[in-house]
């Protein structure tokens, strides 16, 4: 910043404090008894010149004084930095120090204890709900409930897997799913029979003929990621198929955009973006959220 702007600020404090004595001391000069301004309402009503109370002088000149020696103590007048050297960067690195330290001491107990272990510990557990809210809940929720296109971290179903291993190996290396589109492979009626029957895939009383003519066409074109049997494969986040829960919708609108246009999804890595300590808590506190298993 220019020396101008320094001086423009530090005239600007000075000059509203010599303001305010100015008005203060003028006003505080009265004309005791019965000496009015000369401003006459309704007839005989007369405003009194009479000087501030001196209790109330006083408390003004206090707080004049207050206000010089915080402008001498604090930065407030351009470039001066004042006396105590604060600032509001060194007060951030105070408190993140402070922070760093707290989460330090949890650390220190995370010892060599697996995720499984960690996701029994009430400290790590709140402690990895703090770092999941500051880089995960943008995407999964405050709640790990997901949304459309972001899995729900709360139930037992994983598309690339719910245990410690694979939890972790998706926080730290990320992922990304491809689902190709299939519109230039599969002509109208072969791609309502096979949205059709995807969507009613646990239903026993769909047709069992449009189910048999469709699953030709699947074994052709989605057995290879999502298997034979429709139930996904882990190593390659093709989700199950079987069940009733759908990263990108259920409605048959959306199994439709799915299958005819493709999807695809981004789990970024966070490897160089927290420690390996905030990895493991939090990984253990995605771990305890899932509902013990039946």
């Amino acid at each position: 910043m220019s020396t101008f702007w320094h001086w423009f600020i530090a005239a600007i404090a000075v000059g509203s404090i010599i303001g305010c004595l100015v008005l203060l001391f003028g006003n505080a000069r009265g004309t005791p008894g019965e000496g009015t301004t000369g401003h006459v309402w309704d007839d005989d009503l007369r405003e009194y010149n009479n000087p501030l109370p001196r209790w109330w002088l006083n408390l003004f000149i206090l707080t004049i004084v207050f206000g010089v020696g915080y402008l001498i103590y604090y930065p407030g007048l351009g470039g001066f930095t004042g006396s105590s050297g604060w600032t509001q960067k060194k007060q951030l690195e105070q408190r993140m120090a402070e922070v760093q330290a707290k989460r330090q001491a949890v650390y220190a107990r995370l010892g060599d204890r697996d995720i499984a272990a960690l996701a029994q510990d009430p400290a790590v557990r709140s402690l990895g709900r703090e770092v999941f809210l500051g880089n995960c809940a943008g995407c999964h929720g405050a709640d790990a409930q997901g949304a459309r296109g972001f899995p729900n971290l709360a139930d037992r179903d994983w598309i690339y897997g719910g245990t410690p291993e694979a939890i972790l190996a998706s926080i730290t290396q990320g992922r990304q799913g491809q689902m190709p589109p299939f519109s230039a492979a599969l002509d109208a009626k072969a791609a309502d029979e096979l949205i059709d029957t995807v969507q009613h895939w646990a239903d026993p009383a769909f047709n069992p003929a449009r189910r048999a003519t469709a699953m030709q066409q699947f074994a052709l074109t989605c057995a290879a990621c999502h298997g034979a049997d429709g139930r996904g494969n882990a190593l390659i986040g093709a989700p199950n198929l079987t069940d009733k829960v759908w990263l990108h919708g259920g409605s048959r609108e959306a199994i439709r955009e799915t299958v005819l246009f493709g999807r695809r999804s981004n789990m970024p890595a966070h490897k160089d973006i927290l420690s390996a300590d905030d990895i493991r808590v939090v990984a253990g506190y995605v771990y305890g959220l899932a509902p013990p298993a039946p």
